[in-house]
């Protein structure tokens, strides 16, 4: 077994370290940036000098981008993954891209003999740090049953949802749900300020009952609560990209999203008000500012 990385970004990196210390496969990665590629070295993984080359080296590829857009560049590119893909060979893009791409790139890659299948990732950077990472992935079974144990060097949950595509459903509505439920954590928290409470009291006495959340402990009370929203996290910017992800599925399957089109605008403002590069919970400051 050999494995190809491609986007060691703050969620890649971390991945590929624990591909390369637990897979026992040989690991190569590839990415714009010399400095994590040079990190990586320490645990055994080769750098490779572009997709074609990291393609050849590899029998299961993983990306992990921004965004769509930088997964259709990288497979449909001159020197792009469809061109270099071989039978047999599996392309697993732990990204949150749109469905329509993900199924328009399985057929692709079918028409080489190879095999395409959406892993997107969920949860923190700390999470890809430890290992501890939600997986939802949309593949065949038999393709699932390959990637599950290589998948399990990054993530503590690893979920079968369906055919190609679905993996990309459920995290596009993970994040959508995640997104609007840190609106509503905004908004409490800052009519609970106004109305003499303390926020810190808020936060620990709803976690005791039943609007007790992943995005209340997290995202509520070390980002929200405190006022934290650091660069090199999931920015403003990639959040308004996945909902608006959300809002074109609900186009494509014919529905209105009123809640999604709520927090599509909160973003937006935050962007507007110069927060665009931001750890995205930083919305608390437009919905503070407004109530």
């Amino acid at each position: 077994m050999r494995i190809g990385f491609i986007g060691l970004g703050v969620m890649g990196e971390p991945m590929c370290r624990n591909l390369a210390r637990k897979s026992g496969a040989a690991v190569t990665a590839y990415d714009r940036a010399a400095e994590p590629l040079a990190r990586l070295a320490s645990v055994g993984v080769a750098a490779a000098g572009s997709v074609a080359a990291l393609s050849a080296a590899a029998d299961v590829v993983f990306l992990c981008l921004p965004s769509g857009k930088h997964v259709e560049a990288v497979c449909h590119g001159p020197d792009g993954l469809v061109a270099a893909a071989r039978p047999g060979q599996i392309v697993v893009d732990c990204g949150t891209s749109p469905v329509a791409l993900a199924r328009a790139l399985a057929g692709a890659f079918a028409a080489r003999g190879a095999v395409f299948a959406d892993a997107p990732i969920a949860r923190t950077r700390q999470a890809a740090e430890d290992g501890t990472l939600s997986i939802m992935v949309g593949a065949d079974a038999a393709t699932f049953a390959a990637l599950r144990p290589l998948l399990a060097c990054c993530a503590s949950e690893v979920s079968h949802c369906g055919g190609v595509g679905t993996g990309q459903v459920a995290k596009i509505m993970n994040n959508m749900v995640l997104i609007q439920t840190v609106v509503a954590l905004s908004e409490a928290l800052a009519v609970a300020r106004r109305a003499g409470m303390d926020g810190q009291v808020l936060f620990e006495t709803l976690a005791k009952g039943s609007a007790d959340s992943f995005a209340l402990r997290n995202h509520g009370m070390k980002a929200v609560l405190p006022g934290v929203f650091p660069e090199r996290a999931f920015s403003t910017e990639y959040a308004l990209k996945d909902l608006g992800y959300a809002l074109d599925l609900g186009a494509e399957t014919g529905m209105t999203l009123p809640g999604a089109e709520l927090a599509a605008g909160i973003l937006r403002q935050a962007i507007a008000d110069g927060d665009g590069d931001l750890y995205w919970p930083v919305i608390s400051r437009v919905i503070d500012q407004e109530c």
